[in-house]
């Protein structure tokens, strides 16, 4: 059952957090300020109040328009706000305690990493290194892999893809995959155990594959592929695949 008080903290929680999470996906990239500083609009410029940053319904009540140059409001603000108030909501709804804020938390990053890399091929350190820590710590709350499996399966996650990437450099002479999504396929080990990662694996180059087929990206074999963003929308199947399995 779930608790609708909790649901409900948890999506309020999740809406503010993807508030800023959206303002840091676009723009960190170009490397501007997301932290520093009062929101304004990205048009005029314009200092926003307290009634222009109310998550979801601030953008609906102002027709999706600054009010004040009428320059449209990028609608991932709306989609990350939902999508991390639905995260957060459900989380915290089924698991009222540290393990639904380890799940919210969880799926908040990877919501932010898989985004990052889909518009940038980016997946940056400082997400994807304090996503291991928090695996490590918060993880065995969560998740029901032993520390045993967390550690093997973080160290396991890095290496293999490590090697993928070096493997490819030496013998095409050029980068073929980033260690960020090493890094994030160790965090994800860091969260699930080791047992979970051929799960991951798999899901996301055949998520990936047929991505690419529908898009017709296939047919040019330099394009890139952001394997970041597959590995984030496999974790928690994957994971839910392998605890069916192991009962």
């Amino acid at each position: 059952m779930i608790d609708p008080l909790a649901a409900a903290a948890g999506a309020v929680a999740g809406a503010i957090a993807g508030s800023f999470l959206a303002t840091l996906i676009l723009r960190w990239p170009s490397g501007r300020s997301v932290a520093k500083g009062r929101s304004s609009c990205d048009g005029c410029g314009r200092p926003l109040t307290a009634r222009d940053l109310i998550p979801m319904l601030s953008a609906v009540a102002s027709g999706g328009h600054c009010r004040t140059c009428g320059a449209a409001i990028d609608p991932l603000h709306g989609r990350v706000e939902a999508g991390c108030a639905i995260i957060g909501g459900l989380a915290l709804g089924f698991a009222p305690d540290i393990s639904g804020a380890g799940w919210a938390l969880l799926g908040w990053i990877l919501l932010t990493l898989a985004l990052l890399d889909w518009r940038h091929y980016w997946l940056p350190d400082a997400l994807t290194l304090p996503l291991a820590f928090l695996g490590l710590t918060i993880g065995p709350w969560t998740t029901n892999a032993t520390m045993t499996d967390r550690i093997i399966g973080t160290v396991a996650g890095y290496a293999v893809l490590l090697a993928i990437s070096v493997t490819y450099r030496m013998t095409r002479g050029r980068e073929g995959l980033g260690l960020g999504d090493a890094k994030l396929l160790g965090a994800l080990g860091a969260w699930f155990g080791w047992q979970a990662l051929p799960f991951i694996l798999l899901m996301a180059s055949v998520t990936g594959l047929a991505v690419m087929l529908l898009t017709g990206r296939a047919k040019n074999a330099t394009a890139r592929v952001p394997l970041g963003t597959f590995l984030a929308l496999a974790a928690l199947p994957a994971w839910a695949i392998l605890s069916a399995l192991m009962r």
